[in-house]
């Protein structure tokens, strides 16, 4: 199955180390990072898991709350979390979904055959409260993920679902961002009495100073 952008999410009701969930219930009124991982005590993975954690603040500011998942059972999650805790310095504190007959990861298309048939890829799909996907990537089994650029593209469509903008290649939080070609340049001054700076009649710059 393949998983796209503004589709509703997939719901599903499966064992975590959080006790059974229904995702949909689970995810109540806020965003959603559900990542998976290739499978338990593997060094990418556990580095992966230790910094999900390390950034709970991160997540909290953004009202995301992650979820990982692999096809291994709940009491290896159990017992590699002892071991990410000790390895890392800070112990898995979101639920991982257990998915060893592979009914997850099939429904969001988490395992590439030509990659490997048995392991899911490390795919990571953020959800909007809306229950729609908002971001989907995919990384191979041999690279570990920047969660830094996750949590700057979950800063860009947060701030873009509130304004008609967009955010320019390389964009971080606090810098200039581009006015939607939809507005026209009187609508754009009325939206933006601070005014703007235009390139091209397409292509409309503006600082959002401390409004972010």
């Amino acid at each position: 199955m393949t998983i796209q952008l503004g589709q509703i999410a997939p719901d599903f009701e499966q064992d975590t180390t959080h006790g059974r969930i229904r995702f949909h219930d689970w995810l109540g009124s806020a965003w959603g990072l559900l990542f998976s991982h290739p499978r338990d005590f593997t060094p990418v993975c556990t580095g992966e898991l230790g910094e999900v954690a390390r950034l709970r603040p991160e997540w909290e500011r953004r009202h995301v709350k992650p979820i990982g998942l692999s096809v291994d059972p709940v009491e290896a999650h159990h017992r590699w979390n002892a071991e990410i805790a000790e390895t890392q310095g800070y112990a898995p504190d979101f639920p991982m979904i257990a998915d060893p007959d592979g009914r997850i990861c099939a429904l969001y298309g988490m395992i590439h055959p030509q990659c490997d048939a048995s392991m899911t890829v490390r795919s990571a799909f953020v959800i909007d409260p809306a229950r729609k996907v908002r971001l989907t990537l995919a990384y191979p089994l041999s690279t570990g993920r920047n969660f830094a650029e996750i949590l700057r593209a979950i800063d860009s469509v947060q701030l873009t679902d509130a304004r008609s903008i967009a955010t320019p290649v390389n964009w971080q939080v606090g810098d200039p961002v581009v006015i939607s070609p939809r507005l026209s340049d009187e609508e754009a001054a009325r939206q933006f009495p601070q005014g703007y700076r235009t390139i091209r009649p397409y292509w409309r710059i503006v600082d959002l100073g401390g409004s972010e």
